[in-house]
């Protein structure tokens, strides 16, 4: 399995050497890992990996050859002794059918919920597994892990189950967008391109050398001959949504940054997450103490930028319209307030959601940066890019 592994990555363009796979084997003999699969992804990675760029795609790869290895096994079983604590607590999560799932109400809004969640904190004094009050784990309580509540705050959960959440209260880590993703983004730069042709200026300081050749055979002189410059002179600025339920859209939203990295020289990208506020990131990795002022982002970039939010929209409506609904942190002003002054800075902007715009309708907050935006929301497909590069190339 391992040999595979190591061929697997060769093929993914993962910079692995001989060297580096028996150092891995090394550690395997040296029983640094031991029927842990998660302790052997990152003996595996730290093995393997020599630079963070690769790290992407050396998870897809791990996922990929690693499938549904979960278990621990011994001498043809598992040793229940030794079944870690955690995955007992797994046992009791929350699977509840739609019909149960409808029988759990919602506290009532924003601030109730979070005036609930204060009161919690005060009172509760341990533990709590199961239940529909306290702060615990599979329950029905909106507040915790591992359990089901329409409106809730999660709280020491790894990821997100029901995409439920009105917030999280842990750190979560995300990773950056691969830019040399090739597969799937011919037809996506062809796309681009419109964008490009659209919006060409420039000036007469290029030589024309077939027309110096004509023009000094004709006179019997040397007379150089220029035209005008024809070089791409949009600038672009893309902002990508991240974590939560884009994850779902990793691999076309690659694409489409790679194609668009590809195709303009003056481009810009930022990340958020769900919803811009005060801070915007260039680096997943290092986002909670890297972040860039959303202000000063506006300040710098120009009007004439062309500006592509890509996201799928889906979030708790609080994060749009209320102070403090980010899912991650404390906002002192609401998302629509920090979108439209974005629009306000670049009139040239669209909105790029990879859902399908059929069930665009399924989701409230959808509609809402939809209408922030004028109808400026396009599909990610290649009539919604040709749309949106029409849309970009008017005159605002």
């Amino acid at each position: 399995m391992f040999i595979h592994f190591f061929l697997e990555l060769k093929m993914a363009r993962v910079p692995v050497s001989l060297r580096e796979y028996l150092t891995l084997l090394e550690g395997m003999e040296a029983d640094l890992v031991t029927y842990d699969v998660e302790g052997f992804y990152y003996l595996a990675r730290a093995a393997l990996v020599k630079d963070e760029r690769h790290i992407d795609r050396f998870d897809r790869v791990f996922a990929h050859v690693f499938r549904g290895v979960e278990g621990i096994a011994g001498d043809g079983g598992v040793d229940v002794a030794n079944i870690p604590e955690e995955w007992l607590r797994r046992l009791a999560e929350k699977h509840l059918t739609e019909e149960e799932k409808k029988l759990v109400e919602a506290l009532g809004g924003f601030d109730k919920l979070m005036e609930t969640l204060k009161q919690r904190l005060q009172e509760q004094k341990g533990r709590h597994q199961g239940g529909s009050k306290w702060i615990g784990t599979g329950g029905t309580s909106p507040f915790g892990a591992y359990g089901y509540n329409p409106e809730g705050i999660r709280i020491g959960q790894e990821t997100s189950r029901h995409r439920r959440a009105v917030k999280v209260w842990d750190k979560r880590e995300f990773k950056n967008f691969d830019d040399s993703v090739e597969l799937g983004t011919r037809n996506i730069k062809v796309a681009l391109k419109r964008l490009r042709r659209w919006v060409r200026d420039g000036a007469v300081e290029e030589l024309d050398l077939p027309g110096t050749i004509h023009a000094t055979a004709e006179h019997g002189y040397l007379d150089v001959q220029t035209r005008p410059e024809r070089r791409n002179a949009v600038k672009l600025l893309m902002f990508f949504d991240v974590g939560g339920s884009m994850d779902d859209y990793i691999r076309v939203v690659e694409e489409l940054f790679s194609a668009a990295r590809a195709e303009f020289r003056q481009l810009e990208f930022f990340y958020f997450h769900n919803c811009l506020y005060e801070g915007v990131w260039k680096d997943n990795r290092r986002r909670h103490g890297e972040k860039i002022s959303t202000l000063d982002v506006l300040h710098k970039y120009g009007h004439d930028y062309k500006v592509v939010f890509v996201g799928d929209a889906a979030m708790s409506p609080y994060e749009i319209v209320t102070p403090g609904g980010s899912v991650e942190h404390w906002n002192e002003e609401a998302g629509a307030v920090w979108l439209q002054r974005a629009l306000l800075q670049w009139p040239n902007a669209v909105w790029i959601n990879p859902t399908r715009q059929e069930h665009w309708g399924y989701t409230h907050s959808t509609k809402l940066v939809s209408d922030i935006f004028g109808g400026r929301m396009f599909p990610l497909t290649l009539s919604g890019l040709e749309s949106a590069t029409r849309e970009l190339s008017r005159k605002h």
